[in-house]
């Protein structure tokens, strides 16, 4: 053979040999440790990791036995008898339902429940509607029972200038304007009377009722329960001043 040929079986030789090496290491290395379970029969398909779906689902929650709404969620996984995993889950799947349809979370709903609700006097009382007319303004003012106002505007506030402000047309868009911020709030939800109390004889007067019986106030007009006049008139007392007379 030449030397070549030689060189060659030379070098074929010296491959298979390594190759028989690390053949002789393979069935060390080649077992995962899923491989080696399953020979030793501890491998269990069930076992897997499932999907969030399958997690949620699996352990819902008995809502009957929820504790106080005061109570934290924190405190809420501890009283769980599994630790409040399942609990845990199906608030977190309700939440993503609920942000699906734009609706509010059970911790939205938990916060509104716990929030303090302020005194508005005695059940009684109703809520009041002022309007207060004269000759060069209108205003109006909404209050509580216990007196506090919730909305208190005039014509001036909507845009309405000078000698305008006491016209029939400011008047009308004025409680047009605060009947909607009271829809706005939902008040004709949270009102279970309401007194409607005029005050002077300006043309807001009229406006105002005009408004009020109008489809404007459909909402509100259910709950008038009483309509009261608060003008003040002047009995002797002092003389009045000189009226002005032009010309």
């Amino acid at each position: 053979m030449t030397p070549s040929t030689t060189r060659l079986l030379a070098n074929t030789t010296s491959k298979f040999s390594s190759l028989s090496i690390h053949a002789n290491r393979l069935p060390i290395r080649a077992f995962s440790q899923t491989s080696l379970r399953k020979q030793d029969g501890e491998y269990n398909p069930l076992l897997k990791p499932s999907s969030l779906l399958s997690k949620l689902s699996t352990s819902p929650p008995s809502w009957q036995a929820r504790p106080p709404t005061g109570q934290a969620p924190r405190d809420r996984a501890r009283t769980d008898g599994n630790g409040g995993n399942g609990e845990v889950q199906h608030l977190l799947a309700t939440n993503i339902m609920s942000w699906a349809r734009n609706e509010p979370t059970r911790s939205a709903l938990d916060n509104q429940n716990t929030e303090p609700t302020e005194d508005w006097g005695p059940a009684e009382e109703p809520f009041h509607f002022h309007i207060y007319a004269h000759k060069h303004n209108t205003h109006i003012t909404v209050t509580k029972p216990n007196k506090n106002a919730i909305l208190s505007m005039s014509t001036g506030n909507i845009g309405f200038k000078k000698g305008k402000r006491g016209s029939y047309d400011a008047a009308y868009q004025l409680c047009a304007y605060v009947l909607d911020k009271l829809n706005q709030g939902a008040w004709h939800r949270k009102i279970n009377a309401l007194e409607v109390v005029l005050r002077g004889f300006g043309q807001g007067r009229e406006a105002c009722t005009k408004v009020l019986l109008g489809s404007e106030g459909r909402l509100l007009r259910p709950l008038i329960r009483k309509v009261s006049d608060a003008t003040r008139l002047k009995f002797g007392g002092t003389r009045s001043k000189k009226p002005r007379r032009l010309g």
